[in-house]
């Protein structure tokens, strides 16, 4: 029995725990929807499952609290499927091992999940209470956030009616946001005819692993390695010393997530072994050197494998090649006016070659659109002159904040009451859903908090045991308090 279940408070750890047990990463979302599903029905709140794959309970007032204004209360459901190397774990199959180290809640080898699954957990804390008093509420519950917020742009009008909406996907206590970039999908792709290898080469398997990873927008600007802006270094560099051909390439595996791992398959003449091997000791003595201060140690191996029979033909190789080196990865531009927050930035998340196909995967965000298109002709610009098409998809505009929302007022204001100090109020650099809501509801008064988690989207991620509590208790109070229609 997982030791989650003795923490504080228990409401809310029992469901999480329940959730951990429940598959549900992106794209395999059948089973926790009908656990969802079959949760609604069993406590006796109207449960429904829209054509988007979200789930929405919705719940009368309790008596004396029909006059407030209706809260939806707003979570997804899917969580990021990463694992380190050496885990064996399905995502799809098994539920995730959670345990206790000191005030942290953590996973063995794999993500955590408490994105967003603290937010589903308190939503079920709330819908399952008898106590707690509260105005009508709804609570839209996404599909598939994770990999392109496909449930909230689904989100019929007219399937739910409230006036305020609480997301519950934010990740730092204290503080309260009222503004999130936007962002975009950047695909580039490109076929090839194969090439034979030369069978007088040899072949290497070229492994670099090690690097935290983390969210792409929260942690952007923490100066964090990503291990396809790594290995384009290598891999530039061997083909112009020690004669290397390009076999494959497979580093990242989600967007929003930077990637951790990178594996590339070259060729190289017998004689250039040596230097070859030397160089791969080089790369990691200096990588680590450079990242010592934001890295585990970083791993970066050669292991000899039985030569391919076909590669990338040297032009392909070498546009592909310069357009990742060339491609902008990180931090672009801070919000002039409030400059330790990030206004624009790319990932570049995910490269596959091999087999004749070449495919790249980017996610751009930012707060102003402008500086968004900016960015994304850029990184278009740098593709398409490596003979690639390029696709944008999933655009979503930015959630532009309103300072004068009256439900952030009376947060503010229980805030303090409760804590005695003022809860912070910011603008995030992520892709919450606020925005896309919004847009299907216009008129929603939103605002998004939760509790403390760090590196999401990582097997490092976790959640803070302490503001577990005062995020459920500030959102049982902000209930309590909701404004008057």
């Amino acid at each position: 029995m997982s030791t989650i279940l003795s923490l504080a408070p228990q409401n809310v750890w029992k469901h999480f725990y329940s959730l951990t047990q429940v598959p549900r990463p992106s794209g395999h979302l059948e089973k926790i929807q009908k656990f969802l599903l079959d949760f609604g029905k069993s406590i006796g709140v109207e449960t429904l499952l829209d054509e988007a794959g979200n789930i929405i309970y919705k719940k009368p007032a309790t008596a004396g609290m029909e006059n407030r204004k209706k809260v939806i209360l707003q979570a997804h459901m899917d969580m990021v499927p990463q694992k380190n190397n050496d885990t064996v774990h399905d995502f799809v199959k098994d539920p995730i091992e959670t345990f206790v180290d000191g005030e942290w809640v953590k996973a063995k080898g794999t993500t955590l999940g408490s994105d967003n699954g603290m937010g589903v957990a308190a939503i079920m804390a709330v819908m399952e209470s008898k106590e707690i008093k509260h105005g009508p509420i709804e609570a839209l519950i996404t599909a598939d956030e994770e990999t392109g917020m496909y449930g909230a742009f689904g989100l019929k009008a007219g399937e739910l009616d409230g006036e305020i909406l609480l997301n519950l996907d934010s990740e730092d206590e204290g503080e309260l946001y009222i503004g999130c970039a936007g962002g975009e999908d950047l695909t580039a792709t490109i076929q090839y005819k194969e090439v034979e290898t030369d069978p007088e080469d040899i072949a290497f398997k070229v492994v670099l692993k090690g690097l935290r990873g983390g969210h792409s927008g929260l942690e952007i600007n923490q100066g964090r390695a990503n291990a396809n802006k790594l290995m384009v270094r290598f891999v530039n560099q061997v083909i112009a010393y020690d004669e290397a051909c390009l076999v494959s390439w497979n580093g990242g595996n989600m967007r929003n997530a930077i990637p951790r791992e990178c594996e590339v398959v070259v060729t190289i003449p017998a004689s250039e072994e040596n230097d070859f091997l030397d160089y791969v000791n080089e790369c990691e003595t200096t990588w680590n050197e450079e990242f010592h201060a934001t890295e585990t140690p970083i791993s970066f191996k050669a292991e000899k494998v039985e030569l391919p029979k076909m590669m990338v033909p040297d032009e392909i190789r070498d546009n592909l090649v310069d357009a990742i080196y060339a491609c902008h990865d990180g931090v672009m531009r801070m919000i002039p006016t409030i400059p330790d927050i990030v206004e624009t930035s790319s990932n570049l998340a995910i490269v596959t070659i091999g087999g004749g196909k070449a495919e790249i995967k980017i996610l751009s965000r930012s707060s102003r659109d402008s500086m968004k298109d900016y960015l994304n002709t850029t990184l278009e610009s740098c593709f398409s002159m490596a003979g690639m098409e390029v696709v944008r998809s999933g655009a979503y505009s930015g959630w532009e904040p309103n300072v004068d929302s009256p439900i952030l007022a009376a947060m503010r204001e229980s805030y303090k009451e409760q804590f005695g100090v003022e809860p912070a109020v910011k603008v995030i650099h992520a892709g919450l859903e606020c925005g896309i809501i919004g847009a299907v509801m216009p008129g929603l008064d939103m605002i998004s908090f939760g509790p403390t988690l760090r590196s999401p989207h990582s097997p490092d991620e976790r959640c803070n045991i302490p503001t577990v509590q005062k995020f459920y208790d500030f959102l049982v109070a902000t209930l309590e308090n909701v404004p008057v229609k």
